[in-house]
């Protein structure tokens, strides 16, 4: 049974080899990270758990038993109960309903574990998977999303209001 868990530094190995095995599947959705990204992926992971020890951030990946990472889910820019969220999962498991349960999950570890009010995420027009996962789990749509949050594409921000919640 995959486990959501806060990212840590055991987790980097399993991470790289994930956005490597799905670097080509990602690039079809959103903006390819480039080579830097992979060439400098120690400084910017330790980066990353920096950020979440600094409170700005919570990282979490989905790990199968195997050991291996299945999805990244990330609540970034936390700020007066607010974060914006960000998520991606592995190839052969989209479409299962793999990221619209564990975004659920998050939800309810935003608000109890971060104390968070609001969730908002960001997802462009042509991005119809990520629509559907972000509506099925309770998000609504509130507006238009700058082109710049979304590497130039039209989008539409969505918001969940987590006191709702059971």
């Amino acid at each position: 049974m995959p486990e959501l868990k806060q990212l840590d530094a055991g987790h980097a190995p399993a991470v790289l080899a994930f956005e490597l095995a799905n670097r080509a599947y990602f690039a079809v959705s959103v903006p390819d990270r480039g080579d830097e990204f992979y060439d400098q992926f120690a400084d910017r992971y330790s980066a990353l758990l920096a950020e979440q020890e600094a409170g700005i951030c919570a990282f979490y990946v989905l790990v199968a038993e195997d050991g291996s990472v299945l999805g990244r889910f990330n609540l970034y820019d936390l700020e007066d109960g607010t974060a914006n969220l960000g998520y991606r999962v592995a190839q052969h498991v989209a479409g299962r309903g793999v990221a619209t349960a564990t975004v659920r999950e998050l939800c309810r570890l935003a608000r109890a574990r971060h104390g968070l009010r609001t969730l908002r995420a960001a997802t462009a027009h042509a991005n119809a998977a990520s629509q559907k996962v972000l509506t099925k789990a309770g998000f609504v749509p509130v507006g238009p999303a700058d082109p710049a949050d979304l590497s130039g594409k039209p989008g539409t921000w969505y918001q969940r209001d987590l006191a709702l919640q059971s």
